[in-house]
Formats: structure tokens, sequence, C-alpha cells
């Protein structure tokens, strides 16, 4: 590479762009929280083993990790008359809803010898449109705003979005379709859920194009007209080698996308609130009855961002949520959640819900500020080098998150298949055992906590704060 430096030129956008945009990381995550089912129809549906499905989702989240070098490869290299990101958002969403509904239509109808092949191909083609979609996520914020007190709101819209992206999933899921088909053994329960976010995702892509239209051309790409640079594959390894901040960070967002790959795994959400609590549709209600209280935290941890920059609110936010998380593994273990009631309000429900709110409140600062920061790592990058590569950092930060978060899913699977669960997964109705209560507070509670602890250690060497980031811009 070669050695340039520079300052970089202020780009601020409206507040509608950033909020609009952000709706294309709530498309990818309205599929994500869809696929978190997709064990319990490969299982139930297909007959595929609680082992081989955990093997095969661990696997295509790696092949989903490999495939981001290459497209943010091709999205530097990307300038045409329709953009640089506003294609992948498309043909990602294409991709996803085209594979999404051949996979739960057709599956099952495949002859049994053939379905984990058939299986993993069109499964492959959806990991394809979601890396599409997800590589404009982590690379279109660099030309949407490079503004300080800007780029924190992306973190607030993502978190919002996400936020109710996953809890109205989990309700149409606890509360409506359960209700409807009783089981998650119902091809027709699976059929409704995936038309659904086929249309809802797309109305969220269609506005994230609409939201980065106007700065999707060659005058945010470039930042510097005078200097041409030519972007090669081996860029990879030397950003890597130089860009200590980036490399810090993804390995923080790993630790955190661990844990979180765990504690929401579709699996152990039924394990907590149909098990442990014998409350599933708690599951998609209580997300509806949180989502206003923690808009009020994010909204005070993106003021905190605006002040003291965003890795001291990584930072903080993370410590906060090993405290409630601590918390809620004490009641777990103490208390009997069974109580928990929102028709007969009581001590142990007021708790719950006051702890459970302030502890997913402060989980979407620090899940979610990541991704803005993946743009002051881009725009560090070009003051070292002269290169503007948003799709190469953001392919970067994708690439061993994912590989690192497959972990996750696999993790879940065979650590259940060790308990005896090898053939199917726990269902709702099934009866609580100390075994179960203990993976349960093992996977929500004593993992998350770890990936924590590394996260806060990781930020210990990474040196954007918001010193460091004032320099990087022209006055």
């Amino acid at each position: 590479m070669e050695n340039k430096h520079g300052h970089i030129e202020q780009n601020r956008a409206r507040i509608w762009q950033i909020g609009l945009f952000s709706l294309n990381n709530t498309s990818t995550n309205l599929f994500l929280a869809m696929m978190g089912y997709v064990s319990y129809y490969a299982n139930g549906i297909a007959g595929l083993s609680v082992v081989l499905i955990s093997v095969i989702l661990t696997g295509m989240r790696i092949f989903d990790g490999v495939t981001d070098p290459v497209i943010g490869y091709f999205i530097d290299k990307t300038n045409g008359k329709y953009g640089k990101f506003r294609p992948y958002i498309v043909i990602g969403y294409l991709l996803m809803a085209i594979s999404s509904l051949v996979l739960f239509f057709t599956t099952s109808l495949v002859p049994v010898i053939l379905r984990p092949l058939y299986f993993i191909i069109v499964y492959s083609v959806y990991i394809i449109g979601y890396t599409f979609q997800t590589a404009v996520v982590k690379s279109g914020q660099s030309v949407i705003t490079n503004d300080m007190k800007q780029r924190p709101m992306i973190t607030f819209f993502d978190s919002t979005f996400i936020m109710f992206a996953h809890g109205l999933v989990a309700f149409y899921v606890s509360v409506y379709l359960i209700e409807k088909y009783k089981t998650f053994q119902s091809q027709a329960l699976f059929s409704e859920f995936v038309i659904t976010v086929v249309i809802v995702a797309g109305i969220c892509s269609a506005l994230a194009v609409v939201g980065i239209w106007s700065k999707d051309n060659v005058k945010y790409f470039k930042l510097d007209e005078d200097k041409k640079q030519q972007i090669h594959f081996r860029d990879y390894a030397a950003i890597i080698k130089h860009n200590k901040p980036i490399r810090m960070l993804v390995i923080a967002a790993a630790s955190n996308k661990f844990a979180q790959m765990v504690y929401g795994n579709s699996t152990v959400l039924v394990m907590l609130y149909g098990i442990l609590m014998q409350n599933y549709p708690l599951a998609g209600i209580i997300g509806i009855i949180v989502g206003i209280p923690n808009l009020g935290i994010i909204y005070i941890g993106i003021e905190h961002a605006k002040r003291c920059g965003q890795k001291k609110t990584l930072v903080r936010s993370t410590y906060l949520a090993i405290i409630f998380q601590t918390i809620l593994m004490f009641m777990m273990i103490f208390s009997d959640l069974t109580n928990v009631s929102l028709r007969h309000i009581n001590f142990i429900t007021v708790a719950f819900l006051l702890v459970f709110t302030l502890l997913n409140g402060v989980k979407s600062i620090s899940n979610n500020i990541v991704v803005p920061m993946i743009a002051d790592c881009t725009d560090y990058e070009y003051t070292l080098s002269g290169h503007f590569v948003p799709g190469i950092m953001g392919a970067l930060f994708s690439f061993i998150d994912k590989s690192f978060s497959a972990l996750g899913t696999g993790f879940v699977g065979i650590a259940l298949a060790i308990a005896g669960y090898s053939k199917v997964f726990p269902q709702v109705e099934d009866q609580l055992t100390p075994q179960l209560k203990f993976l349960t507070i093992f996977f929500y509670c004593i993992i998350p906590i770890i990936g924590w602890i590394v996260t806060i250690f990781i930020m210990r060497f990474y040196k954007l704060d918001k010193n460091t980031m004032k320099g990087l811009y022209k006055k």
C-alpha cells in the first residue's frame, strides 16, 4: 500500500437519510431473525438431526464470513450509474427472498437422502444474498456521514429498528404463529412466516435505497479526486497489519457476537421462556413491553457517545450489561420465574421486567455501536494509506465477526447433543429438569458475561477515542 496522509472533508446527512438507510440493516435482521428458527424447520419438518443441522448452520455461517472479503472487494471496485451500494441492496434482497421461499416451501418435498445437500445449496444462495446486503450495512455508512455527532445516530436507528425487528418477530412467532399452529412441527407455520418476512423486509430494503440515493455517487466515493486508488486483494493483509484499531474492533465485536448468537438462539429462548418460565408467549410480549423504555436507554447512550466518544460508550455499556446480566442470573438461580406474570403483577414480575429492560437497553448499545466504529476505522485507514475502502473495511470486520460468531450456533447445538438432545431440540412443552435449568443459565447468562469481559479487555488497545477522531478531520 501507498503511504499517503491526509485529512477528510466533512460530510453530513439529513436525519431522515440516516434513518431510512438503517432500514437496510433492519431488512437483513428480519431475515436473520427468521433464520433463527430454521433449525426447528430443518429438524421438525425436513427431518435433519440436531447435530447435523448444527454442523451445517455453523459451516454456512463460516461460508458467510468467507464471502464477505470478495463482496467487499467488488463494492470498492463498483462505480456504475446505479451507484456503489444500491445494486448490492437490491440484488441481496432478491437472493434472500427467493432462496428463503424455496427453502421453506420445498426442502421437505425432496427425497430424504438428498435433503441435506439440497438444504446446503439453497441456504448457500441465501448466504450470498445476505452478504450482499450486510456488506452495505458495514460500508455504506461511510458515505452517509462522517460527522462525529451524527455517526452515533446510526447506532440509535440501528438499535431501535433491530430491537423492534427481533421483538416483533418473537411476538409474531410466540403469540400468533404458535397459538395458531400449536407447534413448530408445522409446515403451514413456516410457510406463513417466510411470506410475511419477505414482504416486510422488501419494504425496508426499498426505503433503504431511498435513504442512500443522493449519497450513492462518485462525489462521496474518493474523498479526494487527486488520489487515484488501486484496490487489490493483497490490501486486506496490509490493512490487518498496519491498522490496529480494526484488529481490536473485530476481536471485540466477534466476542460480543458469539455471546449474542448463544443467548439469542431460538432454542435458548424456548428453554428460557417456554421451559424455565413456562410462559413462551412472554418471549414476544416482553419485547413489546420494554420497547419504549429501551428507546430511552438507547437515547441516553447516543447522547453519551456524542459527548464522550463511541469507544467509551461501548466500554461503559458493556460494563453495565455484565452487571444486569449477573443480577438476572441470580434471579434465574434463586427465584421462581414461573411467577412472572403480566396478568397478576407481583414483585418478581416488576423486578424481572426492570432488570430485563435495563439489560436489553445497554445490550442494544454495545451490540450496535460497533457498526459506526467501522466507519471510524475506514477514515483512519484513509489518513494512513490514502485509500478510501469502506467495502474492504466492512468485509474485514464481517469476515472475522461471522467466522467467530458461527461458533455460537454450533456451540449450542453440540452442547445440547452432549446433554442428550441429539435427535430433537428442546420443545415448549418439555418439563424443566436440573440439567435444562443449568444449560439455560449457562447459555443465557454465563456465556454472555464471559464474552463481554473479553470485549472490555480488548478495547483497552483500541485507540480511536474522541480526541483521536477529532484530529482526522479538516476544520
